[in-house]
């Protein structure tokens, strides 16, 4: 039996499983999720490979473990970004460049990595969980600026984020891209505002 590093065996099968994570998302950030098997995680984090099924019953669910661990970062940043800004309009400029420096940091490549997941159901439904969870602050700073429907704006909003993410993993320069984006997105909803 191995040998617990914790105060208790709750908190050793909860670092245990945060090591496994983190070995998972080491993985991704090479850009294939087919290299995220239980053998490479098991060989990474020091345990035996069946030890890894003691903590997930399958690859999917350690996948999707990754995008719960990896969203708070994402959030966290993107909120803090947007609470310091004075107007609804510096918020979702703060909203579109905090993602974008993210982007550009190699945050992405692990959402880029699970995009490529076939036929696993557990891993989209964490996805579509995150990806509610960060429209959530853009949602809040359009209906703050009088939006209509928020929600559906939002989205749209988020749809020049993605351009301008693909953009620059293609090699565009994330500096002029962010600032596009950034001004394209503002206009948007400024010129809806107007237009009534």
């Amino acid at each position: 039996m191995p040998r617990i590093r914790a105060a208790t065996v709750v908190e050793h099968h909860a670092q245990q499983r945060l090591a496994l994570v983190r070995a998972a998302r080491e993985l991704l950030e090479g850009g294939d999720a087919e290299a995220v098997t239980f053998t490479a995680v098991a060989r990474a984090t020091g345990l035996a490979r069946n030890s890894v099924y003691k903590y997930f019953p399958g690859r999917p669910e350690l996948l999707a473990a990754v995008v719960e661990d990896a969203m708070p970062r994402w959030t966290d940043a993107i909120r803090s970004r947007m609470a310091v800004a004075g107007t609804p309009e510096a918020k979702i400029a703060a909203y579109v460049s905090s993602q974008l420096e993210l982007v550009r940091v190699g945050e992405h490549r692990i959402a880029q990595a699970l995009a490529g997941v076939r036929d696993a159901a557990v891993v989209r439904e964490s996805a579509v969980r995150a990806h509610r969870e960060l429209l959530t602050p853009l949602i809040g700073a359009l209906t703050e600026l009088g939006e209509e429907d928020p929600r559906r704006t939002a989205l749209l909003l988020q749809g020049i984020v993605n351009a301008a993410t693909t953009a620059i993993e293609a090699g565009d320069d994330d500096v002029v891209m962010t600032e596009r984006a950034v001004r394209m997105a503002v206009a948007a909803v400024t010129g809806a505002a107007a237009g009534g």
